[in-house]
């Protein structure tokens, strides 16, 4: 029985505070998936609903039974929300995957959705006494940004972390141009388009994408975590509103519904440790990935490799010993945005789709995720017959 991803879609990413912000996470989330249930609508009896999001503070009950019920799915069909940080899209396609191997379903809705503009501050008012001011927490800081085990900004940790692996500003600042560039042609030449469902009136596309961005501009940037630090807004993912949401189910179900799949899921991995650290977890999953399939990185024809900082992917694509030229190749995180739960799904859709316009192939799309942990897929587009 082989596992595969049907279909799916995503918003475009806007930027935080941008044309998006009148959206909650849910509302965007509820695009994404009418939008996907409008052409697969045997998605409203799915076996389940799998959604992650990031900052689910003053969300209400269970985001994702929300976003089901208000899509159309049928009310009795279960819902869970994952929160294991960034890596949350890719663990409801792991999740659909083992529920589906054990026979519990065969169709699953999965993806997941975050919007950073939109992320509260909770006051303690409820436990304090006595009079005097109260201090206001930002969720988006507190539960997106800000490593729970080292108690520091993710971007403080990385910053420190850089130096171990000798990555300096002049690298990062290269491979953020890179990516912005890469971007701007994929959007420019219509490569994007195929996955994104546009939110009329409101945005078409992703709206961080910086076609005039130059190494020069970069490196005129100031560090945004510490002093001397090499971490800039031009070299690490951008804040963003959005979702991506797919379907997961059987070969043979496809089959039995007359569709033709994106891809199908081979296996997935996860790691964690042993440190906190950002840089290299997403190399170490693909490794893990890799040698449960006694494949090599030249077996793999694209990576996606999630931009949480350039550094992530410079320290990863090192560690693999891969070339630029086959990551990332439709730009990402630091040009697209990072609306943390959704991002996730986002990887394994655009490289489903770059590797259909190539004619098929395998990829392995990977994250990392605050903690220290990392995660990572991999599909196979069938290749075109000759």
């Amino acid at each position: 029985m082989s596992i595969v991803i049907l279909d799916g879609t995503r918003t475009p990413f806007g930027k935080w505070k941008g044309a998006l912000s009148p959206f909650s996470a849910k509302e965007l989330a509820t695009h994404a998936l009418t939008s996907l249930i409008d052409r697969n609508p045997e998605a409203k009896q799915a076996d389940g609903v799998l959604l992650a999001q990031v900052i689910q503070a003053g969300q209400g009950q269970n985001p994702a039974r929300q976003v089901a019920a208000r899509s159309g799915i049928d009310l009795q069909t279960p819902a869970i929300t994952l929160n294991n940080v960034c890596l949350g899209g890719l663990a409801t396609i792991a999740d659909s995957f083992r529920r589906i191997k054990l026979e519990e379903g065969e169709l699953y809705v999965v993806g997941g959705f975050d919007s950073m503009t939109n992320a509260p501050h909770t006051l303690p008012v409820r436990s304090e006494n006595g009079f005097g001011h109260v201090e206001a927490r930002d969720t988006l800081l507190h539960d997106g940004l800000w490593c729970s085990l080292t108690d520091e900004s993710m971007g403080v940790l990385t910053d420190k972390v850089n130096e171990d692996y000798d990555i300096n500003r002049e690298s990062q600042d290269r491979y953020a141009a890179q990516s912005q560039l890469r971007a701007a042609e994929a959007q420019a030449n219509g490569r994007l388009k195929a996955e994104v469902s546009p939110i009329p009136d409101y945005l078409d596309e992703d709206e961080g994408i910086r076609p005039w961005t130059t190494e020069e501009k970069l490196a005129k940037l100031s560090p945004a975590f510490s002093k001397n630090g090499t971490i800039t807004a031009g070299n690490a993912s951008q804040m963003t509103d959005g979702a991506s949401i797919g379907i997961v189910t059987t070969s043979e179900k496809a089959q039995v519904l007359g569709r033709t799949p994106l891809a199908e899921v081979i296996d997935w991995s996860e790691i964690a440790g042993p440190d906190e650290s950002l840089q290299t977890k997403p190399s170490r999953a693909i490794n893990e990935l890799l040698t449960k399939h006694n494949l090599t990185t030249e077996d793999i024809d694209l990576f996606e490799i999630n931009e949480a900082f350039a550094s992530v992917v410079l320290a990863s694509c090192e560690e693999l010993d891969i070339d630029e030229s086959r990551v990332n190749v439709n730009g990402g995180a630091i040009a697209l945005g990072h609306p943390l739960g959704g991002t996730g799904f986002r990887l394994v859709l655009t490289l489903a789709h770059e590797l259909k316009r190539r004619g098929g192939g395998k990829g392995i799309a990977s994250l990392c995720g605050g903690g220290g942990q990392g995660m990572a897929v991999l599909i196979d587009v069938p290749k075109e017959e000759e």
